[in-house]
């Protein structure tokens, strides 16, 4: 059997430099579970169609399923374990909104979330669902989910 192809790449990781060796057919999924035990992002469908392997790419969300690791060499990544002591005002309002069931969807529509307040600070509903169209929640709790995106917005707002 032949040895697999390795190769090390630097960057940022939810703020800490870090270096990483991988195999060359891994992605960001793979990556951040086998290389640093951080589980947030999950494969599920493996198309990049369902959200829950959502990672923050120099900015961007992006499929970590999708998204080969070889590629992040020199990039910042952000997870939802960004920062494990504290919640912050989306987390917050998933909680108290009932936005998750069995949490399998929640780190990619948190982090989602994140992105569509940045992006636009008082969403409507209209922009909110389309915002969220690419992450699928298999419990059903869209309305919730909705809720928790307007008092995470007012909240962000209002700080």
């Amino acid at each position: 059997m032949k040895d697999v192809m390795t190769q090390t790449i630097d960057f940022t990781l939810n703020g800490k430099a870090v270096s990483a060796e991988i195999q060359g057919h891994w992605t960001l999924v793979d990556l951040l579970q086998q290389g640093f035990d951080l589980y947030g992002a999950r494969q599920s469908c493996g198309q990049g169609l369902c959200g829950c392997c959502t990672v923050v790419l120099n900015g961007k969300p992006v499929s970590g399923c999708l998204f080969l690791a070889a590629l992040a060499d020199g990039a910042t990544i952000e997870t939802i374990e960004k920062d494990e002591e504290t919640l912050d005002p989306v987390q917050e309002a998933f909680i108290e909104a009932g936005a998750f069931q069995c949490g399998f969807c929640t780190p990619g529509f948190v982090l989602m979330t994140r992105q569509l307040i940045a992006e636009i600070p008082e969403p409507s509903e209209e922009e909110i669902r389309v915002y969220l169209t690419g992450n699928l929640c298999r419990c059903g709790t869209y309305p919730q989910i909705i809720e928790a995106v307007q008092k995470a917005a007012a909240r962000m707002r209002a700080a």
